[in-house]
């Protein structure tokens, strides 16, 4: 029965609202105390670390200090592995009633095996799901209950689930659409995160409404960058009422993070890791105080749930154990650490072996395979059909298409636009080789939910070859991946699904592997695939060297674009000194190797200017040009300082010695300030101006006498470098 509370009664019952508190660490339970235990990303761990025997374990535990034990889990429990894969998630849920959730709330994995199959796992889930934001778009209401209300003696706890609606794409899409490919259901994805936060706030309402004394969120939503606006944290800051907030997805582990709400009080953010290497511990004392920690190193096992758990993996251990090939080199996801993944931000050996299986299968001109598809190392040795499931645990379907090349690099284009942080739809690649410049910042423009869109301006994917040769925008290509990624959009991935599909083997995703290691490389891979080939090269910006230089600052990007150019020099290695004044000398050096270091014929007469140096180069280069005089015949004075109107007509005239169109030009009527501005610089400063690299205050002054400091200068220079390169004469 879905819960419809009047918000009458939601705004009375908000008057007498439970006061709590938080106490920085969980005290010895007591009687009457209330324990919330809690897993996220099980990921078909089911005896990894503590195990689910060990789990069941400390709940018997919890019970013998109090009554009032909650286990509840935060979503992507039924896939990851072998047990997954071949009962399509019926294991996971057989072991979790065995288990005793009281509470869970589906992932974006627990729809990997079809919308159908979901439904039916949901009903045989013995505590069901709840989702405050999955929709069902036909109805426009929920599909599961938007919170569940458990009773504790006179204290009353809801339940708030929340799945985040990066599911749709970091599942498989077309699960959400019906057969016309019109999205049937959805998760409040819209309005950049607005719709999401209407949706929790709602929930919260209405428990409180119903009488909740503390409602704790139970959220597959994650803190990674790429999942905003849909993080755990933004969406406490957009709600208000939460006590604590379980959370999932990102795999991070948080015993205990205050993050403050709508209102500005603290909410408790907490997440367990991944395959239950921790259990998550929230206890209410009857004080109210709250708290919450990370149960590791446990190794009690409850003997009940080991010999069910170890009964269903017996179930498929003759088959998974069968050895189907070899490999002369260690297969990695990794870094070269062995601890850091690197399958969702660079190549791997095994990506290149994966995307080459996909290729030799389908005979296309190129393959590529998604990141996230790629779960598991293999060690040098024997190969199990385990192991290979692993590595591919989805049970996606060979695909091949005929697609243009421009579909090809949007596609890189959009995969590649969170690198160096990891994305999931990160591409692995075969027949073709690529360069990921991250010091340009992604243009990927995508819908609400998360599919591509276009590529509004500069790309980061460079150099794209196909065969050798660059790839042609108007060609064709034979284009090989799987169901996933051509077919169902997955990723976000959308700009092959009207393309002609060709006829290819009906075969799943570990097939290909399988047939390729024992066909074409006969049963053994060999050294070749001993480390990533060399076909994805990522280009990263440099780190700031300057300790003054602040992230976020207006002049941030413009100094790093000036240290990756060698325009302006730090006053010393560590230091920019950005509110210094810019000085002749420094203005000609930048201008002198953003020209790319032209020699000039002759140099000038300046007695104070040492012509050997660059600077001297410099000099002459800009006099010569017509850049910039002396400040007498004999002098050029490099250490003066320049004003902002200098600063303007030496940018004009730059631009109009290389031959950039000067033609686009205002006026400078606007500011109250204008009859201040010398001649020689009207006309330069309207240019910059109407140009946007010059820019006024917010007391309608343009200032032409205020200092040019140097984040300045490098923020003009850089808005030079970005927005009028176009625009240079032919």
């Amino acid at each position: 029965m879905k819960k419809a509370i009047s918000l009458l009664l939601a705004a009375v019952t908000a008057l007498s609202m439970t006061t709590v508190s938080f106490a920085a660490e969980t005290t010895t339970v007591d009687k009457g105390d209330i324990v919330v235990l809690y897993t996220n990303d099980v990921h078909c761990g089911v005896d990894d670390n503590i195990g689910y025997a060990g789990l069941a374990a400390y709940k018997a535990e919890m019970l013998k200090a109090t009554d009032y034990v909650t286990l509840a889990d935060v979503g992507d429990a039924v896939q990851g592995a072998a047990l997954g894969t071949l009962s399509k998630g019926e294991y996971l849920i057989d072991i979790m009633n065995q288990v005793g959730y009281d509470v869970a709330v589906p992932g974006n994995h627990e729809f990997d095996y079809g919308m159908d199959q979901f439904m039916s796992l949901s009903k045989a889930l013995k505590c069901g799901y709840v989702c405050s934001n999955f929709i069902d778009l036909r109805t426009n209401k929920p599909v599961f209950d938007a919170y569940k209300m458990i009773t504790y003696g006179d204290t009353k706890v809801a339940y708030v689930g929340i799945d985040t609606p990066e599911s749709i794409t970091k599942s498989t899409p077309t699960y959400f659409q019906d057969n016309t490919g019109k999205y049937i259901y959805g998760f409040c994805n819209g309005n950049n995160g607005k719709e999401l936060y209407n949706a929790v706030q709602s929930a919260v309402d209405a428990a409180k409404a119903e009488g909740a004394d503390y409602v704790i969120a139970v959220g597959h939503c994650g803190d990674d960058l790429q999942s905003a606006p849909w993080r755990s944290a933004d969406i406490i800051a957009n709600v208000s009422g939460l006590t604590a907030f379980l959370d999932g997805h990102a795999h991070s582990t948080i015993p205990c993070e205050k993050v403050a709400d709508k209102d500005g009080k603290t909410v408790l953010l907490t997440s367990t890791g991944t395959k239950l290497n921790a259990i998550g511990k929230l206890v209410i004392k009857a004080s109210g105080a709250v708290t919450t920690e990370l149960v590791t190193d446990y190794t009690a096992k409850d003997p009940t749930t080991d010999t069910f758990v170890q009964g269903i993996k017996a179930k498929n251990d003759a088959l998974l154990k069968k050895v189907v090939a070899k490999t002369s080199v260690d297969l990695t996801v990794m870094e070269a650490d062995g601890k850091t993944r690197a399958i969702r931000n660079q190549e791997t050996n095994l990506g290149d072996l994966v995307a080459d299986a996909y290729r030799a299968a389908s005979g296309a001109d190129v393959a590529i395979v998604n990141g996230g598809g790629i779960r598991a190392n293999i060690a040098a040795g024997d190969i199990t059909y385990e192991q290979i499931i692993a590595v591919h645990p989805f049970g996606n379907e060979l695909r091949m298409v005929k697609a243009t090349g421009q579909q090809i690099l949007d596609a890189l284009e959009m995969a590649s636009r969170t690198t160096p942080d990891e994305n999931g739809g990160f591409l692995q690649v075969s027949g073709l080789t690529y360069t990921i410049d991250t010091t340009v910042p992604s243009t990927v423009k995508t819908d609400d939910n998360k599919m591509f869109v276009k590529v509004e301006g500069a790309r980061r994917v460079k150099d794209v070859m196909v065969a050798g040769k660059p790839i042609v925008a108007t060609q064709t290509y034979t284009l090989a991946s799987h169901n996933y990624m051509l077919e169902s959009a997955g990723d976000g991935l959308n700009m092959f699904q009207k393309d002609e599909f060709l006829s290819v083997p009906a075969m799943l995703d570990n097939e290909v592997l399988i047939n390729y290691i024992t066909g074409t490389l006969k049963g053994v891979v060999p050294a070749e695939y001993s480390k990533a080939q060399g076909r994805i090269n990522v280009v990263s910006a440099p780190a700031m060297p300057f300790t003054d230089v602040a992230n976020g600052a207006y002049y941030y990007d413009a100094v790093m674009f000036s240290v990756e150019k060698g325009l302006i020099p730090g006053t010393t290695a560590t230091t920019f000194t950005p509110n210094a004044t810019m000085t002749r000398g420094d203005v000609v050096y930048a201008l002198w190797n953003l020209a790319g270091k032209p020699t000039a014929k002759a140099n000038p007469a300046f007695t104070d200017v040492d012509f050997s140096t660059d600077l001297g180069k410099a000099v002459a280069w800009a006099h010569e040009n017509g850049i910039v005089n002396g400040k007498t015949e004999s002098t050029f004075v490099a250490g003066d300082s320049v004003n902002r109107q200098q600063f303007a007509a030496f940018m004009y005239r730059y631009a109009e010695a290389l031959g950039y169109n000067v033609s686009t030009t205002g006026s400078l009527s606007a500011f109250n300030d204008a009859k201040q501005v010398s001649s020689y610089a009207t006309q330069a400063l309207a240019w910059a101006n109407a140009n946007k690299l010059v820019n006024g205050f917010s007391d309608g002054t343009v200032r032409p006498f205020g200092t040019a400091t140097r984040g300045q200068s490098a923020a003009i220079i850089y808005r030079f470098a970005s927005t009028l390169s176009a625009a240079k004469a032919a």
